[in-house]
């Protein structure tokens, strides 16, 4: 009973994720399509793959018959971020506990999730926690699949006719990222926040934005190293 009151908990708490992540998978649906990907096999990435924008560049590297190899390699390169999520995440959790599904906490990790549960699992006890983010996990996961489901299924005709308002839900999941790091910001260091931003940005001016992105997380961990470094020193 106390599990399903944690697993609600989280589900609740991706609210803000799954508005943002449906319009963007509602959008990778009729992508799929326009694309020759068959209605299933569209949703079939998504169940399986669950990459996000990945997925887009899945679609581009499909449409151009691009060697699987380098699909895979370019996919696994574009995610290199969650290298850094991990471990981040992992420090609350209690490793006292055994049998912590972490193959399948991995599994659901997303850039959105990743903000949310850096911003809200402070305020879950700890023997809680893990229930709650797999409750959360679950959430933005489910909004993620069913998008893909309309998009493909139903949505396809109607979108194709309002382009407008195709590229319109791009807009989503960024204002989305938005918002969670708005959050984050009453939560962690401000100083380093700023810090990530204007390294992320100088990088945007000469690497594409998956790079960037890799650069402000180098950027972001150097300033918790030099941080924690004065903090033993003092």
């Amino acid at each position: 009973m106390a599990i399903s009151k944690d697993l609600g908990r989280g589900l609740v708490a991706s609210s803000s994720i799954m508005l943002g992540y449906f319009p963007v998978a509602v959008s990778f649906g009729v992508a799929a399509v326009g694309v020759d990907i068959a209605p299933w096999l569209a949703v079939l990435i998504s169940i399986c793959v669950y990459a996000g924008a990945s997925q887009f560049i899945l679609l581009l590297l499909i449409a151009e018959q691009t060697p699987v190899l380098s699909m895979v390699l370019i996919v696994i390169v574009v995610n290199l971020r969650h290298l850094f999520y991990g471990p981040a995440l992992l420090t609350q959790f209690s490793t006292k506990q055994a049998h912590q599904p972490y193959a399948l906490m991995a599994f659901g990790l997303t850039d959105e999730v990743f903000a949310s549960a850096r911003a809200k699992l402070d305020g879950v006890q700890a023997h809680n926690k893990a229930h709650w983010y797999l409750g959360l996990q679950l959430g933005a996961y489910s909004a993620w699949v069913l998008g893909t489901v309309v998009g493909a299924y139903v949505a396809n005709d109607w979108l194709a006719a309002k382009p407008l308002l195709q590229q319109s839900l791009a807009f989503v999941l960024p204002a989305l990222f938005f918002a969670l790091l708005l959050d984050m910001a009453d939560h962690s260091n401000r100083g380093m926040l700023i810090w990530v931003a204007f390294a992320t940005a100088i990088a945007l001016l000469v690497l594409p934005a998956h790079s960037s992105l890799i650069v402000g997380m180098v950027a972001g961990s150097i300033w918790a190293l030099l941080r924690m470094q004065t903090a033993r020193s003092a």
